[in-house]
C-alpha cells in the first residue's frame, strides 16, 4: 500500500502572547517546539504602520469584539512584537528546529524581514485587500500564505492574481473566521475545498475556535496548513490570550492532527498485510456434516462459515443439488472438483 504523504504544516502563532516580555517570547518558541509545532509565526508591525494615533470614532473598536472600546493604536501598541527582538527570536527558532516566519503589515516590515531571510510570508485576513502590500510580498519570491477571513470571492481572486502576475504561484489560502474566539458553527470548513477548486491553490485553516475539533476536521478535509494561536499560560493575559492554546492543549491538538492525517490514508483497493491476514476470518464453504460418496449436496451439508481457507461462498449455488464424488468429513475443505 502506498505510504500516506499527507503531513500538515502546523503553525504556532505567537502574536501578542509574549505580553511585552522577550523572555516569555523565547520560552513560548521553545514550548511550541515541545508541543510538536512545525513553525512559529510572528506579526511584524508597529502601531504607526497599522493605523493612525487618532481619537475619532472610526479608530475606536466596536462591534462586539473582545477589544471593544479600545483605540486601534492602543491595541496595536500593546500587541506588537518589537522589531529589535526579531533577530534573536529567529535564531532561537532555528536552534529549536522550527521554521520561523512572519506576517508583515507594510513594505518596511517586508524589507526588514528580508534581512532576516524570512522563508515564508503570511498575509493576515484584514490585509487581503491591501493589493500593493500583497504585490510587494509576492515579488520576494517566497511561499505566500493568505488568510481569507473577511474576503469575498472578488477579494480572493484579486489577491491570488496579484501574486501570479508577478510570477509567484506558491500560494496557500487559509479558511479563516475573523471572530475572536470564533464559533465552531461558523467554521464553514467546506469552503476549504472550494478554495482549492476555484483558485488552484494549496489550502489550510487559520483557526480561532476553542479546542482542536475544527483543526482535526480540517485535516481530514485536506488542509495542508493549520495555524493556531499559542500561549505559555492564559493567565499572563494579553489581547489574544482568551482564544490561544497552551502547551498541553496544543500538544494534544498536534497529536490528534497527526492521527487524523494517518487515518485519512490513501485511495487504494490494495490490501495491507493486516487486511490480507484478516481474510482468514472471512467466510468460505465447509462440510457441515459428514457426506458419503454419491450423496446429494444440500444447504445443511455444505455451509458458508468462518474461517476463509476453503472454497469461496459464491460457488454454493453451483454445488447445491450435485453429488459428492468422494467421502467428505465434517470441517473438511472442499473444491469444485469434489462434486459432479
Amino acid at each position: 500500500m502506498a505510504k500516506n504523504e499527507h503531513h500538515v504544516f502546523v503553525i504556532a502563532e505567537l502574536s501578542a502572547n509574549h505580553n511585552g516580555s522577550l523572555a516569555t517570547a523565547i520560552e513560548t518558541i521553545r514550548a511550541a517546539k515541545r508541543s510538536g509545532a512545525d513553525a512559529i509565526k510572528f506579526q511584524t508591525y508597529t502601531a504607526d504602520t497599522l493605523t493612525l494615533d487618532c481619537d475619532e470614532s472610526d479608530f475606536v473598536i466596536k462591534g462586539g469584539t473582545i477589544w471593544d472600546g479600545k483605540k486601534l493604536h492602543d491595541l496595536y501598541k500593546e500587541a506588537y512584537t518589537p522589531w529589535e527582538w526579531h533577530a534573536q527570536l529567529f535564531e532561537v527558532a532555528k536552534e529549536e528546529g522550527l521554521v520561523c516566519f512572519s506576517s508583515p503589515f507594510d513594505k518596511s516590515a517586508v524589507d526588514f524581514l528580508e534581512t532576516l531571510h524570512c522563508p515564508i510570508y503570511k498575509i493576515a485576513s484584514f490585509e487581503i485587500t491591501d493589493i500593493p502590500l500583497i504585490e510587494y510580498v509576492a515579488k520576494q519570491g517566497k511561499p505566500i500564505i493568505i488568510s481569507t477571513g473577511i474576503a469575498s470571492y472578488e477579494d480572493i481572486h484579486l489577491a491570488v492574481e496579484t501574486c501570479r502576475k508577478v510570477g509567484n504561484d506558491n500560494i496557500t489560502l487559509l479558511k479563516c473566521t475573523s471572530s475572536y474566539p470564533a464559533p465552531v458553527a461558523e467554521a464553514n470548513l467546506a469552503m476549504m475545498q472550494q478554495l482549492a477548486i476555484d483558485f488552484k491553490v494549496k489550502i489550510g485553516l487559520s483557526d480561532h475556535t476553542l479546542g482542536s475539533t475544527v483543526p482535526v476536521i480540517a485535516t481530514a478535509l485536506g488542509a495542508e496548513v493549520i495555524e493556531k494561536h499559542f500561549i505559555l499560560d492564559r493567565s499572563i493575559g494579553g489581547p489574544d490570550a482568551s482564544f490561544s492554546m497552551n502547551e498541553i492543549e496544543f500538544t494534544a491538538m498536534v497529536k490528534a492532527i497527526r492521527e487524523a492525517e494517518v487515518a485519512v490514508g490513501t485511495t487504494s483497493y490494495e490490501l495491507s498485510p493486516k487486511q490480507v491476514a484478516g481474510k482468514d476470518f472471512s467466510r468460505s464453504l465447509y462440510v457441515a456434516k459428514s457426506i458419503n460418496k454419491g450423496d446429494i449436496i444440500t444447504e445443511s451439508s455444505i455451509r458458508s462459515v468462518r474461517p476463509g481457507f476453503s472454497l469461496h461462498p459464491k460457488h454454493l449455488p453451483e454445488i447445491l443439488g450435485k453429488t459428492a464424488k468422494r467421502d467428505l468429513k465434517k470441517g473438511e475443505r472442499i473444491t469444485l472438483s469434489d462434486f459432479e
